[in-house]
């Protein structure tokens, strides 16, 4: 059972996926897109990369605001899981994002990324983590 992973922003798209056993999270790409409410495109490359890897489910970061309250960004979020369950067919899972860019980043300088190139990959490692932290989440056994 393969997952994606979406770490979903203003103008990009971090996406991971799970390992068949749904075990480890590997980044796959970062979907950029010109402007924020252009999501075709957007929508369609999730679409056509949950077909390829046989994805059975979605886990979207949800960025709460530090109080547990839903801000603007959160609500654009709850807005795109409905799109994507729309185009998609597949359950969407929301998952506690809050820090995981910091994170990223850290993983990205200790990694020796110089900072000019970090913004190419922080979405994507942003999406693994939240991806592992679903994962991590699940019972095993």
């Amino acid at each position: 059972m393969r997952i994606l992973g979406l770490d979903y922003g203003s103008r990009t798209c971090g996406v991971a996926v799970s390992d068949p056993l749904g075990i480890t999270a590997q980044g796959l790409e970062t979907i950029v897109r010109k402007d924020e409410n252009k999501l075709r495109r957007t929508l369609a490359r999730i679409e056509e990369l949950a077909g390829e890897y046989g994805a059975e489910k979605i886990v979207l970061g949800f960025p709460l605001n530090m109080n547990d309250t839903v801000g603007p960004r959160a609500q654009k979020t709850l807005e795109f899981k409905e799109m994507l369950e729309r185009r998609t067919g597949l359950p969407v899972i929301l998952q506690d994002e809050r820090l995981t860019t910091v994170e990223a980043e850290e993983v990205l300088i200790e990694a020796g990324v110089r900072r000019e190139e970090r913004k190419w990959y922080v979405d994507k490692v942003a999406a693994v983590l939240i991806l592992q932290g679903y994962l991590d989440s699940l019972p095993r056994g």
